[in-house]
């Protein structure tokens, strides 16, 4: 049986030209089977439904793609722009979730759908959300707590991600303010660094590895806390780069570059994902590569 990688950090917004233009998510995926091996260059269906309130609530829009996975294994597609099922995307009201993405696949490339993940979207992309909140009643409240804000100059860096938990609290990411460049392993080993969201787990593996990972290295070495981003992290990075790049402008930090930048979730044993800020693509590369390492610290 096949499965699937979902890379939720590959989930980004589009704003066309036009106003009236409907916005899309642009995703990514990356297809293995059974034997943990790539699925390349093959033709898969996909079914993307957006379920309102619970993992398993009403899909308020569902629609159907028939993509062609890349030589590394990863689909690409925008959600908002395939075959509408139900549902008009562009009458979402992204103010009224939560929201939860649901795909569901078959590595044959039909509709016999026997591969499914649901995830929260826990960022609603604010060019879509602009659309449905037509005002804000009430203003601020009085007395808040918040002690965290995008684009804010905090615990060495620049807060790019906020979210609240179940009692109210503020956690996020904050991302460093100095970038260098560095290869992912030398001498390329498996780590086990495989996940795909938590990038505090991978850069642990990393530093355990029998051979040194010089992106983790320089990563935890800016001090306690600190450490290599997971792909999952590095997509928010993209889609909250104004947020970020703002506040290390404001103090005179280095900007976000444009290049590919490490994560540090692996691929496989030669090859760990990179996301490039330039072109906006996630891919598998040779972890020999120097490319750009930004830090990143949670709250």
């Amino acid at each position: 049986m096949k499965k699937l990688l979902l890379l939720f950090t590959a989930i980004l917004v589009t704003v066309t030209a036009f106003a009236q233009a409907p916005e899309k998510m642009s995703y990514q995926a990356v297809v293995r089977d059974g034997n943990n091996n790539l699925v390349v260059s093959a033709s898969v269906g996909m079914q993307i439904s957006i379920l309102q309130g619970s993992p398993t609530g009403t899909s308020v829009y569902v629609e159907s793609h028939t993509p062609t996975t890349n030589v590394n294994g990863v689909v690409s597609i925008e959600i908002g722009g395939g075959t509408v099922v139900s549902g008009t995307f562009a009458g979402i009201d992204w103010g009224n979730g939560p929201y939860y993405l649901k795909t569901e696949t078959d590595p044959t490339g039909g509709t016999t759908y026997t591969i499914t993940g649901t995830s929260q979207l826990l960022s609603v992309p604010y060019a879509l959300h602009a659309n449905t909140a037509d005002s804000i009643v009430g203003g601020v409240a009085g007395g808040s707590t918040d002690k965290f804000y995008l684009g804010q100059d905090t615990l060495g860096g620049i807060v790019y991600y906020i979210y609240k938990d179940g009692t109210g609290t503020q956690h996020g990411l904050i991302v460093n303010t100095t970038e260098s460049t560095a290869v992912w392993q030398a001498t390329a080993i498996a780590t086990n660094a495989d996940r795909t969201e938590d990038g505090t787990y991978n850069t642990a593996q990393m530093i355990a590895s029998a051979n040194p990972c010089a992106a983790a290295i320089y990563a935890t070495g800016l001090g306690a806390g600190w450490y290599l981003p997971s792909i999952d992290e590095l997509g928010l990075l993209y889609n909250n780069r104004f947020s970020a790049n703002k506040g290390l402008r404001t103090g005179g930090f280095t900007l976000l570059s444009t290049a590919y930048h490490w994560s540090s979730t692996e691929l496989n044993t030669t090859n760990a994902f990179g996301f490039s800020f330039y072109n906006v693509w996630v891919n598998g590369i040779a972890k020999g590569s120097a490319y750009s390492v930004r830090a990143v610290r949670a709250f």
